[in-house]
């Protein structure tokens, strides 16, 4: 059980690796291909497109194949969609390979998250989504140092050896799934399924549907226009930007794994409110006109304490709308999550086409006053319903 759980957590390392390089390389892109700086969130929309459907359909296809076998499959998906990318001649090439990679996406986050959600402690559940960290972290690295040798190409030709790697590795640990599965099995308890429209009827849901969006919303807006914004406004090189991106993917990385280690002497709502604090000032430092480096540090603090919030709140939807339901309102939460990932970074590109590319931090913060506010009346209303769970 201990080495299948290194496998997910390796697995979820590649669901990272693919999501922060368009924006690492971005910078590179559009004055290669001589497009506008703003078409980066044309593919951005269609790969979180993709996921939101690829999330909204995973269930019968998990229920059917299995989740070690969809994991696999959709991680060679994104393998060659890396490779496509590093290969493709024009713009119109790599739409439909956005299409593919969002595809892909969907059902191995779908899949993973509720299989160590059925089969792992709560603390795995950070851990798990540390290694995403990880994986965003990487990628961006391994950009960077592309940049300053074999281009944007290479960084994704590197980014594909890895997907490569990670799918070999799921393929030949299938075996071990079922192994696993049948050694551990426990039973499942038969939920109540509500249709999308029985959900929105419930207000602490549509609460938890628009906090589940802000802090994706924030994520992607940093992970794709954090490197723009620095190489654009505040005059770093590409290879710099992109740098600067792992920076915050680390500091992602680490609130994540902290929240796991301090998942058993802090509990979880006051975990999600410690990450709120370090926004705060977070996005302070860059709404200031401070030194160009300074940004850099504002960058790692918003993932730092951004880092933290979709799991803790994806561990937390048991507790918050009972086990009989929370298959349903889990579903819709991830989907509104990656619906947050779709407007985002399409909302920065207009709104910066518009007032210019300055107004980037001030869409942060916008994003984080409704964030916090959806919180606030969202655990009111679960002590209104005794349900406000500090044990957690």
């Amino acid at each position: 059980m201990a080495f299948l759980l290194v496998v997910i957590y390796v697995a979820f390392i590649g669901l990272g690796v693919p999501d922060s390089l368009i924006g690492s390389a971005w910078p590179a892109i559009h004055t290669e291909l001589n497009i506008a700086v703003e078409a980066v969130s044309v593919i951005t929309f269609i790969i979180s497109g993709c996921t939101v459907l690829s999330s909204m359909f995973s269930a019968r296809i998990l229920n059917k194949i299995g989740t070690a076998r969809v994991t696999a499959f959709s991680t060679a998906m994104t393998a060659v969609a890396m490779f496509g990318f590093s290969v493709a001649p024009s713009f119109w090439v790599m739409i439909p390979l956005a299409v593919i990679l969002g595809l892909g996406a969907g059902a191995i986050d779908s899949g993973l998250n509720n299989y160590v959600a059925l089969n792992f402690k709560a603390s795995h559940m950070n851990f798990l989504h540390c290694f995403y960290g990880v994986g965003v972290s990487l990628s961006p690295y391994l950009m960077s140092q592309a940049l300053s040798n074999a281009g944007w190409r290479g960084g994704y030709r590197y980014a594909f050896y890895v997907q490569l790697a990670i799918t070999i590795l799921l393929v030949v640990s299938v075996p071990l799934w079922k192994k696993s599965s049948s050694n551990n099995a426990e039973e499942e308890e038969k939920g109540v399924t509500l249709t999308l429209l029985q959900m929105a009827k419930m207000p602490e849901v549509r609460q938890v549907w628009v906090i589940m969006l802000a802090t994706n919303a924030i994520e992607y807006a940093c992970g794709v226009w954090g490197s723009t914004y620095l190489v654009t406004e505040k005059g770093f090189q590409l290879e710099q930007g992109a740098l600067a991106l792992t920076i915050y993917y680390v500091g992602m990385s680490i609130g994540r794994f902290l929240s796991g280690l301090l998942s058993g002497k802090i509990n979880t709502w006051r975990r999600i409110g410690l990450g709120c604090i370090i926004l705060a000032p977070a996005i302070v430092i860059m709404l200031l006109p401070l030194p160009s480096v300074v940004a850099v540090v504002g960058l790692f603090l918003i993932g730092l304490g951004n880092g933290a919030i979709y799991p803790n709140m994806i561990h937390l939807t048991p507790h918050n709308f009972g086990k009989e339901v929370s298959q349903s309102v889990m579903g819709s939460q991830i989907a509104f999550a990656y619906i947050g990932v779709m407007l985002a970074p399409p909302m920065v590109s207009l709104v910066s086409g518009v007032f210019g590319i300055k107004v980037y931090p001030i869409l942060l913060a916008v994003i984080y006053a409704i964030m916090v506010i959806a919180l606030k009346l969202f655990i009111n209303k679960l002590k209104k319903q005794d349900r406000y769970n500090t044990d957690a």
